[in-house]
């Protein structure tokens, strides 16, 4: 999950990295801290994709035909 904490700490350690370089312990906790990152964005995006909806699918039930949103067919 995508924590205001976490994208601190990922932008702390980007700017420590510019200036005065990370230790080895740093460096494994920027990469953690990164992966954590890249997986909650993974995650939202899949569950984006998951909640679109496809041609042909529920989309009159959803719109109870009471929309002109030219997809249905009503």
């Amino acid at each position: 999950m995508i924590t205001p904490q976490l994208v601190k700490k990922i932008n702390a350690l980007w700017q420590k990295q510019k200036t005065v370089g990370l230790t080895d312990e740093e460096k494994k906790e920027q990469r953690l801290a990164r992966q954590e990152y890249l997986q909650g964005i993974r995650g939202q995006v899949r569950g984006m994709l998951k909640s679109i909806n496809k041609p042909g699918s529920s989309q009159k039930q959803k719109h109870a035909g009471k929309c002109s949103c030219g997809h249905c067919k009503h």
